[in-house]
């Protein structure tokens, strides 16, 4: 076989081992016992699979995780833990000692002081081996009596450490009740602490085990708060019997915590009780054990005896008087001499006047029997004693019940036999009977003010008590998660009867605890939220003082008590005089844990589930409670739109309402995703948001175009995510400036198209002039640009008295199809007319779908320019910075005048007049005739001459120019030059060169007419009448006169 190797990891495992081991003491000691048991749980673990474990090492390892299980009971694991250290190492005296205890206190004594004596063979010096050896010279019923006092966790602690204290401390006392001595410690002393009893037998302490405490006449009842009482029989093994009259009984008491075992505390009780009401035979039911004693004749041989007398142990013969055998009836005869009796849990003593059984519960001669109706356990037991007269034979038998109780609407019933057949054998008569409470008697009246009652009938006896009186206690549960309570109490029931033949009295008593079965008590849930104070306000309970509240599920989680105050909740408890207690919770509507939602538009639903845990004390049972709150409250605070406009954008801010931005934005038909909010300039802070979108932007839309200005709407709708209620919307409509339609002096139209909303199918691309070759120079989803020269694409021409205008249609191409069947038949009309000294434009009108799109009349400006010549060629013309020109006498003048930028050839220029003044002033006087009524003035001894115009380069259409020229003159008066300066006007008129015209529009000079000159009486000559919009009025800068020639 191949030889394991040995890698990095498993001596790198090796080298953490006793660092495992020195953690886990470090945890051991600070009592983090959890850790500790984890920690030496790996240690042994790696040990055991190292190749260097340490046996010392590992016995102390588990010698200490031992301790750790017997610190929590678990007794038998705590054992194996013991044996595997004394395995490891057998001369560790520790795990021997601590193996000791554990096996003494499960009853076997002779391995556990095997144990002891082992421990201190190893180590003599140990103290507490040595102390623990003299327990082997106790009989089997010294084993130490354990309670559990508060849920506390068993555990041992040496003696040595112990701090005596007198019965007088606070919480601690002792009574006498009949037959019994009762010690009584409330939770003040006890709570938290375990208790340990043991009797005082005159100068020695025997420690009580559950099954000595039976076998010896004491019982002990305790509530889960640490309520305690330990009873003591009179006949009990160890109290001190003087003539069955004075019974001094007496209790050692050891409290410690089991966080702390070493600080134990010890209280020793003592009782002096009288009780010399005897009865021939007394019998007492107890909670763990049934007694039965009779009385004994005492012989004449017997008187020199001393008075005072210990009762016997279990174990011991009583001498001339000692009882020699017994039989059980179960109903076969059982026999058992004494020392067998007792090894099977009975116990048997004689007493200065009195024979007394004792048994347990759950001895096998016990039997079970019913009467009338009511659960018994019966003992008949012979039993036969030396007496100075010879050997004699007592019947003695006791029974107790075992049920016969009744649970009714707030009612425990108690039955009873009336007569109980093995303890009566012919007829008797009662002659007291009384009920108490945890021992003692209770008077008429103090039943009475309890709401106690004590009756018979044929066949019973009736005890009835109200669940929740005063003597007895509730305690919570909590079964499969659900809160239930049970009530407690212990009555006692107390008769005396006589037997009518013989004469003999019987005292019966029972001690009977009873508890009532689990009883549903579901908490009362108050819902005291006012929607209006937005916080929601519950009440849960009522609860028993034993339930705490540890913690609230919420929809986000679980919170401790503490953790919910943190977060601004508040969480009362609220504790009531009878003991009970409820809870209070407060969350604010508005906290994280509040589910909302809105059935209605303006109306909130607020919901709050809960999961309240509890615990029952001290078990720590845990149970929960669920509850849902809702409330509604009209609180919704709608969000808002406002917007404005300037040229060109919307502006649009959004203000959030009460739910902040739980809704989505649409605009126009588009939401508003995170695309089109970088698009739009998005915005936003803790109370709105805002965004800019543009006039044409896709989201707008156009409802009517003016002449210089575009109507659009922007539909900004907030719709609820959840819901899609309409939360707020706003229509915004604005007028944006435009040139719709451009009519340009060179004779150019332009016009901008949009899509309207009457005609949203429109597709733009397809529109055309009435020339359907002449389409949009640009179009798109949105709008389309046409721009064209008046003289094409069919666009027409009308002449008007002060006005000409230019007209075209624009519709959809005669090869396209429509988008739907109800939109419209697409036309509209485009036009522009002409001024003098004005400039207007067109806007087309986009009416309901059932209407043709419109347009507006527009106009524009026609140009008209006069210019001097330098020569007759008419090729160079002076320009504006060359004059005043200076000309001398007689020189001719070259004048041109144009109509500008226009290409119409149906247009004809005319000059109508033309004359010179001596100022700037055209209206100045003195002036003198050029041209008059569209010919030259015939009259003027200078004659002015109308030059052709041919198409050339420059001139395109001939008749738009006219040329004329004239010599240079100058005034006078008397002879005299008034001014070296003239300056040349004309009025000039765009005609329809083949239309109707009036006689101004005939042609140039087709009426010659004249007008003399007026210069001798220099007065301002007549001015022709201007006030036609189709005319121009044109000057040329100053003209000077020279008397130098140029020749």
């Amino acid at each position: 076989m191949r030889k394991p190797e040995v890698t990095n990891a498993d001596l790198q495992m090796e080298e953490n081992i006793p660092v495992t081991l020195e953690h886990g003491n470090s945890e051991f000691h600070q009592k983090n016992f959890p850790q500790a048991e984890q920690l030496y749980s790996q240690f042994i673990t790696s040990c055991l699979l190292s190749r260097k474990c340490d046996a010392a090492s590992l016995a102390r390892a588990y010698n200490n995780r031992g301790q750790i299980k017997y610190l929590r009971v678990d007794f038998h694991e705590a054992v194996e833990d013991y044996t595997a250290a004394i395995q490891a190492d057998a001369h560790y005296e520790v795990p021997f000692y601590n193996r000791g205890l554990i096996r003494y206190r499960l009853g076997f004594f002779d391995d556990a002081v095997s144990d002891f004596q082992q421990a201190l063979k190893l180590n003599p010096e140990f103290e507490d081996a040595k102390y623990r050896t003299t327990w082997g010279s106790l009989s089997a019923c010294n084993l130490v009596w354990t309670f559990m006092i508060a849920a506390a966790v068993a555990l041992a602690p040496p003696r040595p450490d112990l701090k005596h204290n007198s019965q007088s401390g606070s919480g601690l006392k002792s009574d006498c009740a009949g037959n019994l001595m009762r010690v009584t410690l409330d939770k003040a002393l006890a709570v938290g602490n375990q208790l340990e009893v043991e009797a005082i037998n005159g100068t020695k302490f025997v420690a009580l085990t559950p099954s000595l405490a039976a076998q010896c006449g004491y019982s002990m009842e305790s509530d889960p708060w640490g309520n305690t009482r330990i009873y003591t029989s009179l006949m009990g093994c160890y109290v001190d019997n003087k003539d069955d009259e004075t019974f001094n009984a007496g209790l050692r008491l050891y409290m410690y915590h089991h966080e702390n075992p070493s600080d134990m505390v010890n209280h020793d009780v003592t009782k002096k009780c009288s009780y010399t009401r005897w009865a021939s035979r007394e019998i007492l039911c107890e909670r763990n054990y049934m007694e039965v004693s009779h009385h004994m004749a005492k012989p004449a041989e017997a008187k020199g005896q001393a008075e005072t007398q210990i009762n016997a142990t279990p174990g011991e013969s009583d001498g001339a008087q000692g009882i020699w055998k017994m039989t059980f009836y179960t109903p076969d005869p059982v026999p058992m001499v004494l020392r067998e009796a007792i090894q099977a849990g009975y116990a048997a003593m004689t007493t200065t006047n009195r024979l007394v059984v004792r048994s347990p519960y759950d001895t096998a001669e016990t039997t079970s029997e019913e009467e009338a109706g009511v659960p018994m356990a019966v003992l008949k037991v012979s039993a036969y004693y030396k007496a100075s007269d010879g050997l004699r034979t007592v019947n003695m038998a006791a029974a107790c019940p075992t049920g016969g109780v009744l649970y009714t609407e707030g009612v425990i019933s108690w039955y009873v036999p009336r007569r109980v057949t093995p303890l009566v054998d012919g007829n008797f008569k009662i002659l007291e009977m009384f009920m108490g409470i945890n021992g003692q008697r209770l008077d008429t009246s103090q039943m009475a003010a309890r709401g106690y009652t004590l009756s018979t009938t044929e066949f019973h006896i009736i005890v009835e008590i109200p669940v929740g009186s005063p003597d007895g206690y509730y305690k919570s549960h909590a079964p499969d998660y659900q809160y239930h309570i049970t009530y407690s109490v212990e009555p006692m029931l107390e008769v005396l009867w006589r037997a009518e033949d013989t004469q003999d009295d019987t005292r019966y008593k029972i001690l009977f605890p009873i508890t009532t079965p689990l009883m549903p008590s579901p908490p009362h849930i108050k819902d005291d939220t006012v929607p209006q104070d937005r916080m929601f306000t519950l009440y849960v309970g009522t609860f028993l003082h034993d339930v705490a509240l540890t913690n609230v599920t919420f929809s986000t989680g679980v919170l401790t008590v503490q953790e919910s105050m943190t977060r601004g909740f508040s969480v009362q408890e609220y504790s009531f005089s009878n003991g009970s207690k409820s809870f209070s919770l407060q969350v604010p509507f508005d906290a994280d844990v509040v589910l909302k939602h809105n059935p209605e538009r303006l109306v909130t639903s607020y919901f709050l589930p809960l999961v309240f845990g509890f615990v029952t004390l001290p078990e720590e049972t845990p149970f929960a409670l669920s509850v849902d709150l809702q409330a509604s409250l009209q609180d919704v605070v709608l969000p808002t739109i406002s917007g404005s406009c300037d040229q060109n954008n919307f502006y649009i801010i959004v203000e959030y309402g009460s739910q902040g931005p739980s809704f989505q934005t649409l605009v126009g038909s588009q939401q508003l995703t995170p695309e089109l909010m970088e698009t739009y300039n998005f915005a936003e802070n803790n109370t709105h948001f805002s965004f800019v979108v543009q006039d044409r932007a896709n989201g707008s839309v156009f409802e009517l175009t003016t002449t210089d200005s575009l109507r659009a709407r922007l539909d900004v709708v907030l719709v609820d995510y959840v819901n899609y209620w309409v939360l707020a919307d706003l229509s915004l409509t604005c007028s944006f400036p435009y040139v719709i339609t451009g009519c340009n002096p060179n004779g150019t139209m332009t016009a901008l198209v949009f899509k309207m909303e009457s005609v949203p199918n429109l597709d733009m691309s397809m529109l055309t002039l009435t020339d359907q070759s002449c389409k949009p120079v640009f179009s798109n989803a949105r709008f389309g640009v046409f721009s064209f020269n008046v003289s094409s694409c069919g666009t027409t021409r009308m002449f008007f008295d002060n006005f000409m205008l230019y007209e075209n249609e624009i519709s959809l191409n005669n090869g396209a199809t429509y988008m739907s069947p109800v939109d419209p038949e697409y036309r509209h009309k485009i036009s522009c007319y002409y001024v003098v000294n004005d400039t207007q434009t067109v806007a087309f009108n986009s009416e309901p779908i059932n209407k043709q799109p419109a347009a507006e009349i527009g106009s524009g400006q026609l140009m008209v320019q006069m210019r001097l010549a330098e020569d007759s060629s008419y090729d160079f013309f002076y320009q504006a910075e060359a004059y005043p020109v200076v000309k001398y006498l007689r020189q001719p003048l070259y004048f041109e005048v144009e109509l500008m930028y226009s290409t119409d050839p149906q247009l004809e220029l005319i000059l109508e007049n033309c004359w010179a003044t001596l100022h700037e002033d055209r209206t100045s006087l003195p002036s003198w005739d050029i041209i008059v009524d569209g010919c030259v003035n015939h009259d003027d001894s200078y004659v002015t001459v109308f030059h052709p115009v041919m198409m050339d380069t420059r001139v395109a259409v001939p008749s738009h120019v006219k040329r004329f020229s004239m010599q240079m003159f100058t005034f006078t008066e008397d002879g005299e030059v008034l001014k070296d300066e003239i300056h040349v006007h004309c009025d000039a008129m765009v005609c329809n060169a083949n239309g109707d015209a009036d006689d101004s529009c005939r042609g140039q000079c087709v009426n010659p007419t004249g007008t003399k000159p007026y210069s001798q009486q220099g007065v301002k000559r007549t001015q022709r009448s201007t006030n036609s919009s189709n005319r121009r009025q044109l000057s040329s800068g100053p003209i000077l006169l020279t008397t130098q020639s140029n020749s």
